[in-house]
């Protein structure tokens, strides 16, 4: 009898696991864009910055986000950087505006603009990157965006 009840339990763990699956299945991460960007106030922190983002959801079920954190990276360097937790749910095949105060990394500026002073490149290379949190059993989407402006 009690290896009946293991067995129930074994089959019953089995259903739930494949349920959970499917529950991934089929979801897209959503698509992230910068919507605008403006300096707020210099404080004691240095310069920050207000970017709004725009997500949409590509999917038919809701998305209900934890948090985001986002970055700016040029030359390979990462500029620009913030997070929030004020993130609305987005409901199926909608968008969404978040705000993030953002910060400026001092260091990593005076050493991009080190590296601009030597480099004869035509081109400077961006890439902007988010991370993005679910509540529930969603896992961790990471969504990215490169590529180069033409300085000339």
């Amino acid at each position: 009898m009690k290896f009946g009840g293991t067995r129930l339990l074994i089959v019953a763990l089995a259903f739930c696991l494949v349920g959970c699956g499917s529950l991934l299945q089929g979801i897209e991460p959503p698509k992230v864009s910068v919507d605008s960007v403006r300096s707020l106030p210099a404080g004691d922190a240095g310069p920050r910055f207000q970017i709004v983002l725009r997500i949409a959801n590509p999917n038919a079920r809701a998305l209900d986000i934890a948090g985001i954190s986002y970055g700016i990276h040029l030359l390979g360097r990462e500029l620009v950087s913030g997070v929030s937790n004020q993130v609305p749910r987005i409901e199926g095949y909608t968008e969404e505006r978040v705000t993030i105060d953002a910060g400026i990394n001092l260091l990593e500026l005076l050493r991009l603009l080190g590296n601009l002073g030597h480099s004869s490149s035509e081109a400077l290379d961006y890439k902007f990157t988010a991370k993005i949190d679910f509540r529930g059993v969603l896992p961790t989407q990471y969504v990215e965006d490169s590529g180069s402006i033409a300085l000339n």
